[in-house]
């Protein structure tokens, strides 16, 4: 099971940070993304991290202003976002998938959790 928090409404410029926590004793054998969903569009990859930590993904439109992590002590997964766009607006969601190597496609996690919006306002 997992669980996101720490959306909320900011506005542009600004920083969030997500927290996804799971459930369960094997969080180190799972890989991680988030994906995010603004309406009235598809769900989009946006970051992802490995089981072990040593590898990281970003989509081209939060390299750089986007950081993912995890703390396996913690089974928690991070999604630092900085210098916030409106365009980054949308309902943000992690998911999971058994093995140390992470996805881009959605189809690929077996486990989801209930999405935590973010609004940035202009």
């Amino acid at each position: 099971q997992l669980q996101a928090s720490g959306g909320g409404l900011v506005q542009a410029g600004d920083s969030l940070r997500l927290s996804c926590a799971a459930s369960g004793r094997t969080f180190v054998s799972l890989a991680m993304g988030w994906f995010r969903q603004a309406p009235g569009k598809d769900r989009e990859f946006v970051a992802a991290i490995s089981g072990s930590g040593g590898s990281t993904s970003y989509a081209d439109s939060v390299k750089g202003r986007f950081t993912i992590s995890r703390d396996n002590a913690k089974n928690t997964v991070y999604l630092q976002m900085n210098s916030l766009k409106p365009e980054d607006t949308a309902v943000y969601s992690c998911a999971a998938r058994r093995g140390n190597t992470y996805s881009y496609y959605p189809s690929q996690y077996a486990y989801w959790g209930q999405g935590t919006e973010v609004t940035v306002s202009s």
